[in-house]
């Protein structure tokens, strides 16, 4: 691959600047986005899930629904997606449908 000089120093110059947000820093996120990702949780466990696996999907719920974290300011943003939620809720449902009662 062929980098003209100056685009190559830009590339390096970003990589030394730019620090990414450390894995699992949820001080961005509302208490509202904190609760209801403790309850996806839940439900994954609850489920059978490990618990490493359902907070990931849990985290990765909320950020679907409400488009990442949202502790800026009462009143902004956008709705909420609640395709998300209600998609989990139907998938946890037919599981549990399907369940033989003993």
């Amino acid at each position: 691959m062929n980098i003209a000089p100056y685009t190559r120093e830009l590339i390096l110059a970003r990589e030394v600047t730019e620090k990414p947000m450390p894995k699992g820093d949820k001080s961005s996120y509302s208490g509202k986005q904190k609760r209801q990702a403790q309850h996806i949780e839940e439900g994954y466990e609850k489920r059978g899930v490990s618990k490493g696996e359902a907070e990931s999907r849990a985290w990765a719920t909320v950020n679907k629904s409400s488009g990442g974290g949202k502790k800026s300011g009462s009143g902004r943003g956008k709705k909420t997606n609640k395709a998300p939620m209600k998609k989990g809720g139907r998938k946890g449902g037919k599981a549990t449908a399907r369940k033989k009662k003993s």
